[in-house]
């Protein structure tokens, strides 16, 4: 049996992060990668230079094409830039009935380029948040969502807690900016669970948002429950980090498909 995800996100002329990132991991865990190309990047290690947006239309045209030939088990969204595509995504998430879906919440670069206007903000909150199986914000991203500072484990709950309240079935929060162990928070609107492992001293981190978020939705493709599909996520992460590498002067990328070399996909 063949298993099929669907990535809604922008192009990454690095080949970092984005749909390069999304598809390797698909391919990495035993799925088949489909795209919908919303955003065009000119970008390398040291930063995003330029963002060209593609037509809403031609994002619909690409969804309906996949989804009506083919079908998905899972998608993600990532950059989706502003209101009107994240309105039309939304559309056809809901049109073609597209689930579970993981939505990352994209909004700036590593290197600080805007990735989705704040004019977006309040269209993602409405739109595409109660859409989502799971949304996964990083620190910076949970506190723009919730309208507070996050900084501590105390403080990623509640704005879990806040985010789960705009509609999302769970909330994964994720801690990379903590000192020590590298410590997400889900929160399926009930409990609370901590994920910890050992931080990898590297530099090498471009593209790990995209990657967790494209694992979550390949193991959702493949039938894993939402605690198993995030669980197994940060562990493929944490592995790719483990082997990230140097690709130019600036921050380098992680090797998508790292335990390929030694096992194949769980």
């Amino acid at each position: 049996m063949k298993y099929f995800a669907l990535t809604i996100a922008g192009s990454d002329s690095g080949g970092g992060a984005g749909i390069q990132a999304d598809l390797r991991t698909f391919a990495s865990l035993g799925v088949h990668g489909l795209c919908a190309v919303t955003a065009v990047t000119a970008q390398n290690s040291q930063g995003v230079l330029g963002v060209e947006r593609l037509s809403a239309g031609i994002v619909s045209a690409q969804i309906k094409a996949v989804m009506e030939d083919i079908g998905c088990g899972a998608a993600k969204t990532g950059m989706l830039f502003d209101a009107g595509m994240i309105r039309q995504v939304a559309r056809d998430v809901k049109r073609f009935n597209i689930k579970p879906l993981v939505v990352d919440p994209v909004m700036v670069a590593k290197g600080g380029h805007p990735l989705l206007k704040r004019s977006a903000e309040r269209a993602l909150i409405r739109e595409l948040l109660p859409l989502a199986a799971v949304v996964t914000p990083n620190m910076d991203e949970a506190s723009r969502l919730a309208g507070m500072p996050v900084r501590t484990i105390g403080e990623m709950r509640e704005a879990a807690r806040r985010i789960h309240g705009m509609g999302p079935s769970h909330v994964l929060v994720k801690g990379g900016h903590l000192g020590g162990a590298a410590a997400d928070v889900l929160f399926d609107g009930r409990r609370f669970v901590e994920l910890r492992s050992s931080r990898v001293r590297t530099r090498h981190t471009h593209g790990t948002g995209c990657t967790l978020s494209a694992a979550m939705a390949a193991y959702l493709a493949r039938g894993r429950g939402i605690g198993e599909a995030v669980r197994g996520a940060k562990r493929y992460v944490t592995g790719a980090i483990g082997r990230s590498y140097r690709t130019g002067r600036g921050t380098g990328s992680l090797d998508h498909f790292w335990r390929m070399v030694n096992s194949r996909p769980e």
